[in-house]
């Protein structure tokens, strides 16, 4: 998330078919990284993306709907994921916030 020209909170991970890994979130600013997460799980959704993947439970994430799920729910929804093609260039069309937070958890 960028705040004029100062970058000031985002996350990062890795692609593959539709699922996405992430792998590590920063903040420089009060909940910049929650903006960016909301953000990610829009842009993720719209390109069809099926998994998205935090690896580990917090509850910054539990807030969000995150859920630690068996093994074997995992596998599979992983599975169905890696069949999919997701386009990750594919953006959120102009969606205010509060919609942007029920996306996330729906």
């Amino acid at each position: 998330m960028w705040s004029g020209h100062e970058l000031v909170g985002g996350l990062y991970g890795v692609a593959l078919g539709g699922a996405f890994f992430g792998e590590s979130m920063f903040s420089r600013t009060t909940d910049a990284s929650k903006a960016a997460l909301v953000h990610l799980a829009a842009r993720l959704r719209q390109g069809g993306f099926r998994l998205l993947d935090a690896q580990f439970m917090t509850p910054h994430l539990e807030q969000f709907g995150a859920q630690t799920l068996p093994r074997r729910i995992f596998h599979a929804l992983l599975g169905a994921a890696l069949d999919t093609r997701g386009d990750f260039e594919k953006l959120p069309e102009n969606t205010p916030a509060a919609d942007l937070l029920a996306i996330l958890s729906a």
